[in-house]
């Protein structure tokens, strides 16, 4: 982020919650379960599918993690009742990965063993460099006893991404591939937006060269066009992909990869914990924070 772009987002971050809550709903499905429910079901009436994702993240507390678990329980259980066409996204640190290893795997077994129960699947998300190892070993551990249930996320920004996939490769992981978001330094991680690019690529040839599902997580445009030349040139099977998107971004690109034929899950985000969310968004977005701040400018009007 160039330096004025960074000074905004700063600058947007101490305005009030119920502020910046009215620019970023766009990118938040609500405060409750009730409003998460409401929007997948809009989405699933136009044919997308969803991913929902109780927000919160970085536990230190193991009563707070427990509290969480207890939240997707309760999700699992709504999609069920519901009958809504979504699976859910989870965050490791959620479930105290920071406290203890062990501790955080008993609650995903807690988790993924509901949504066995109901044929449903959890995604492990992936968070910043310092938690990459752990969360590639929890997937394999999890793996193990839930092979139909679980799935990881991988980041293409990452210099080691195209190692650990040919690693997971051989359990044929189901993968959510994405850019990636957490700021990392140099060394570990691309910074040049093409190379970025070519990981990412890359790291999708490899997993189709391997039979493993993708979910292809990009609002980039030039990504989704060399994505459908792979798709296209190697005749992959539409039962053996989708594409994924966040909510509330890039909504032409969207319908157009539905236009053209292709899966497509969109991830639903929902909870009282939504303003680390939202700033991230923002971070990623600088224009919306530039808008939310010149609207207190004398001249915003």
């Amino acid at each position: 982020m160039n330096p004025i772009h960074n000074l905004i987002v700063n600058t947007v971050k101490i305005l009030p919650k119920s502020i910046i809550y009215l620019f970023a709903k766009k990118y938040i499905a609500g405060k409750t379960l009730a409003q998460g429910v409401a929007v997948t079901k809009e989405l699933n009436s136009k044919g997308i599918t969803a991913t929902m994702d109780v927000l919160g993240e970085s536990v230190s507390k193991k009563e707070d993690a427990i509290s969480f678990v207890n939240d997707f329980l309760e999700l699992l259980d709504t999609i069920e009742k519901e009958k809504l066409n979504s699976n859910i996204s989870t965050k490791p640190t959620q479930f105290g990965l920071n406290i203890s290893f062990d501790f955080c795997y008993e609650q995903y077994e807690k988790i993924i063993e509901r949504a066995k129960k109901y044929n449903n699947f959890v995604r492990i998300d992936m968070e910043d460099s310092s938690t990459t190892d752990s969360i590639i070993k929890l997937y394999k551990e999890l793996y193990k006893k839930y092979p139909e249930n679980v799935g990881i996320v991988v980041q293409a920004y990452l210099h080691r991404t195209l190692d650990d996939v040919r690693d997971m490769n051989k359990i044929k992981t189901d993968y959510r591939i994405c850019k990636g978001i957490y700021i990392e330094p140099k060394e570990i991680a691309y910074k040049v937006k093409e190379e970025i690019r070519d990981s990412f690529i890359d790291n999708l040839d490899l997993m189709f060269d391997d039979d493993c599902y993708v979910g292809i997580a990009t609002h980039d445009k030039p990504i989704v066009e060399r994505a459908y030349k792979i798709i296209a040139n190697r005749n992959i099977a539409k039962d053996k992909y989708e594409f994924q998107m966040l909510y509330g971004v890039t909504e032409k690109l969207r319908q157009q990869i539905l236009d053209d034929g292709h899966k497509m899950r969109v991830y639903v985000p929902f909870g009282e914990q939504w303003h680390f969310y939202a700033i991230r968004r923002l971070q990623e977005n600088p224009q919306l924070a530039w808008t939310m701040f010149k609207g207190f400018l004398p001249f915003g009007n």
